[in-house]
């Protein structure tokens, strides 16, 4: 994929950003980077959240241990413990809509569930940063539509940042309040979604539009 250079984001808190791009544009390597699983060199507000969180195209589950257990482990590795993760892990399966699944196996959950299940992982801390990594890409278009209605709802009333990362204009247009267009590690449009899809300033903005 392609080196960031100089990438330079302004995110207000409580926005949704989906980040678009063709292959090798470097939409991932900004991810990873602002999870912290590669190595860079990452500024600001953003890159210094206490609590960032990431949702893969892969639910990785634990296949040994149960629905409240996976998400339990996604609280624990930030240091939440105790009587109030137990009510959070109760209270977030439910706004997932798997209230009654927390002691089921992840071989027993359609493709969809596991998929929630990642997505209260992520939630239960209430990160400040919540990173989506093409999360729908694997799920059938009905159950996909389901996900995003879902998470529109979710992430409503939060006050961290959101961005996803997506090569899914539906996706864009459902869900993110701003776009950014990024080619060969570049920004080369941001602004609200509808704006930039409406004025494309590339080819590649041009042809989603």
């Amino acid at each position: 994929s392609s080196d960031l250079d100089d990438l330079d984001l302004d995110i207000p808190a409580g926005q949704f950003v989906a980040v678009l791009g063709r292959s090798g544009a470097g939409k991932s390597t900004l991810l990873r980077l602002l999870a912290g699983l590669d190595r860079g060199e990452v500024s600001g507000a953003v890159g210094t959240s206490e609590r960032v969180s990431v949702v893969f195209q892969d639910a990785r589950l634990l296949p040994w241990e149960d629905v409240a257990a996976n998400v339990r482990l996604g609280a624990q590795s930030m240091g939440v413990n105790g009587a109030e993760l137990d009510a959070r892990i109760t209270q977030t399966l439910a706004e997932v809509g798997l209230g009654d699944r927390a002691r089921a196996w992840p071989r027993a959950l359609s493709g969809g569930q596991r998929q929630r299940v990642a997505l209260a992982r992520a939630l239960v801390t209430a990160p400040d940063l919540l990173l989506l990594d093409e999360p729908f890409a694997a799920l059938d278009v009905d159950v996909a539509q389901q996900m995003r209605t879902l998470l529109r709802s979710l992430i409503r009333e939060r006050d961290g940042v959101t961005i996803l990362v997506t090569h899914d204009l539906v996706d864009a247009v459902a869900l993110a309040d701003d776009v950014v267009v990024i080619e060969h590690g570049r920004v080369v449009g941001q602004g609200p979604t509808r704006d930039v899809l409406r004025h494309p300033g590339t080819a590649f903005a041009a042809a989603l539009a």
